[in-house]
């Protein structure tokens, strides 16, 4: 359960990673083909810098996921993974009421199932 819980946690750090550099440095290439008929296509320059603050939030997420592994003490490992794990999962509920319900199952499910795994290590 414990390499699952890294995989799973690791997975999650690197899709964030991938979402600050799409929303930060490629909002109007690979953002516009990321969120195509959800966005009008004017609209991705004038919301180029809301969409970098997005993904600051997002490389914060993924920084607190990959601290998790730095951690030598195995509690605070744990807990700290726990907080993060629990910060994507609100931001993909919220993200799901508020924008897209895709964003559930790209960002909350995972999240939730990263968390489950790792409370039963």
């Amino acid at each position: 359960m414990e390499i699952l819980s890294k995989i799973l946690i690791g997975l999650l750090a690197a899709e964030h990673l991938y979402i600050l550099y799409m929303e930060m440095f490629a909002w109007e290439t690979l953002g516009r083909k990321t969120f195509k008929g959800s966005l009008k296509d004017e609209l991705f320059k004038p919301t180029k810098g809301l969409a970098a603050n997005q993904g600051l939030y997002n490389g914060f997420l993924s920084a607190g996921l990959i601290w998790s592994f730095l951690i030598s003490d195995e509690i605070w490992s744990k807990n700290v993974a726990l907080f993060f794990l629990g910060c994507v999962i609100v931001a993909g509920i919220y993200g799901a009421f508020s924008a897209s319900k895709k964003i559930f199952f790209v960002q909350a499910l995972p999240a939730i199932l990263a968390l489950i795994v790792l409370l039963l290590k």
